[in-house]
């Protein structure tokens, strides 16, 4: 036998544009889960769709600032300090370089891991990293027969990712939280009210809350 594997390595992207609970609550969930030593937060560089994302630093100052109370979750600037166009294939390799041996775990939400075969390269980040999807109790998604000739053959359990570098995809129960990137931007331009209030401390951090109204981000 070889020398034991390192203990895995959860990897969640995003634009973060705001991080918000539900993105907090996703790493919490794989982290309770599944064997992983951390969850690195990847912030997606300025896409190619310019000035319809907020700029990079104050997205990964968001970030940093939404995770300082947890010991197990990082910010990983891979994508920011690369620059340009953000495909996933790009930063598993350049993780890959990095962490040889070590099993790297992408987290997704069901939802977005129902489009996964819409990614490029996506057989091929199968191949580089294990992928862990939340399922919502109750919720099935439609998968292209592609997506699902793939899960068949990959399936495996939370426990057997730490036994190779990558090639599983696991399930991981979460439960949900009502946040999205879209209401929490539809509210930050509304007028302030208690409810406005209410509504965005529920979805965001209070210390993002605070840092995107000294910053004057999301306004109308």
């Amino acid at each position: 036998k070889g020398a034991p594997m390192t203990a895995p390595i959860g990897l969640l992207g995003g634009s973060f544009d705001p991080i918000h609970h539900g993105h907090l609550q996703l790493a919490r969930a794989a982290l309770k889960q599944l064997p992983l030593a951390e969850v690195r937060f990847i912030p997606a560089a300025q896409p190619w769709q310019k000035g319809l994302m907020t700029a990079a630093e104050h997205r990964a100052r968001m970030v940093q600032l939404a995770i300082a109370g947890e010991p197990l979750f990082a910010l990983d600037m891979h994508e920011i300090e690369r620059g340009g166009i953000t495909y996933t294939i790009d930063t598993m390799h350049a993780l890959r370089l990095q962490l040889p041996d070590c099993p790297l775990v992408l987290i997704m939400g069901s939802d977005q891991f129902a489009r996964f075969d819409t990614w490029r390269s996506w057989k091929e980040i199968v191949e580089t990293a294990h992928i862990a999807v939340a399922q919502r109790a109750g919720t099935s998604l439609q998968q292209s027969p592609d997506l699902q000739a793939v899960v068949a053959a990959r399936r495996g359990e939370g426990a057997s990712l730490a036994r190779s570098a990558g090639g599983s995809i696991v399930e991981f129960a979460m439960t949900p939280i009502d946040a999205s990137v879209t209401e929490v931007r539809h509210l930050l331009r509304e007028p302030p009210s208690t409810e406005r209030a209410q509504r965005l401390s529920a979805m965001v951090p209070a210390v993002v809350l605070d840092y995107i109204d000294s910053n004057r981000l999301y306004r109308a």
